[in-house]
């Protein structure tokens, strides 16, 4: 028998710890930093392919080759305001600290708590498409209609920005205000200084997705309620869910609360999480492995059949 993962209560600690420091940053911060940090935790988790089972929340947006492409401009903000959090808290992985931050960055401008339970440029949502195209990204990542719908809501936060969407303005009145005002701003049409994505604008004209859109601008809590739900869903693509007990049954399948052996060296954590990654994501891996710490997601470790014996 090769190398396990083990429970580790000190993970769950380490969490916690991130935690409260990314709160304190972005109070600190008046919570500026907050519509970036979200929007780094979606692009970190949503090149997921539920079809092969690879890309999801990874960590791997803060490589080079991810932040030059262009959905991905402004990241590096994000990426840059994440680090002195990672050097208090070597042990959180850059997945989870990513996936952490959007968390945090929704709960501190009043939105739900969200149980930490815990490529290619078409696979991020096209601003200047419809309602198909929307469909093709999301549920390539397993997801569904309303899904699409609330998680549009995270657009509450911050604003477009010319250099990277070629749109600029806000979305809504406030936007360091995690609220339902997305949707109550959509229904009110254009409005002049607020900008609407043409993806934004087939929410209401698609007959399936507007019934949400409805719902959630007159009732906040309904949004709340289903935007955790889908935040949660989308910061665990990628995870294998176990069958049963996790340590018992022998699965390597883990959650926030679970971490691998601290003992594991970089070789075997990218052997470990190697069916996460599609080829592009490989081989970025493969270049910083022998010259930076190796932070894969430790709560989505999914497939150490390679560490066993």
């Amino acid at each position: 028998m090769g190398r396990v993962p083990i429970v580790n209560e000190n993970y769950r600690r380490v969490i916690e710890a991130a935690r409260r420091d990314l709160h304190r940053s972005l109070v600190q911060d008046n919570n500026n930093s907050a519509p970036i940090l979200l929007r780094l935790s979606f692009h970190d988790a949503v090149d997921y392919d539920a079809a092969t089972k690879r890309g999801g929340a990874n960590g791997s947006v803060r490589l080079a080759q991810e932040l030059n492409r262009t959905p991905n401009k402004g990241i590096e903000t994000a990426v840059r305001f994440c680090e002195p959090i990672k050097r208090r808290h070597p042990d959180i992985t850059y997945a989870d600290l990513y996936q952490l931050a959007g968390i945090v960055a929704v709960e501190v401008t009043g939105g739900p708590a969200i149980d930490a339970d815990v490529a290619d440029q078409d696979n991020i949502p096209n601003p200047r498409r419809g309602a198909d195209h929307l469909r093709t990204v999301f549920y390539r990542m397993g997801l569904n209609d309303k899904d699409i719908v609330v998680l549009s809501g995270a657009h509450a936060l911050g604003g477009a920005h010319k250099d990277r969407s070629g749109f600029d303005g806000d979305f809504t009145r406030n936007p360091l205000t995690f609220d339902n005002s997305y949707f109550v701003e959509l229904l009110r049409g254009d409005t002049p200084g607020l900008v609407k994505f043409p993806t934004d604008k087939a929410l209401l004209t698609d007959p399936r997705f507007r019934p949400f859109v409805d719902l959630y601008a007159r009732d906040q809590r309904a949004f709340f309620r289903d935007y955790a739900e889908s935040h949660k869903k989308m910061s665990l693509l990628g995870l294998n869910h176990p069958e049963s007990n996790l340590y018992e049954s022998n699965s390597c399948s883990t959650r926030l609360s679970v971490v691998l052996n601290p003992t594991l060296s970089k070789t075997e954590a990218v052997q470990c999480n190697t069916d996460m990654l599609d080829p592009m994501q490989l081989e970025m891996v493969a270049a910083q492995a022998a010259t930076d710490t190796y932070n894969m997601p430790i709560y989505t470790a999914v497939n150490c059949n390679s560490l066993r014996d």
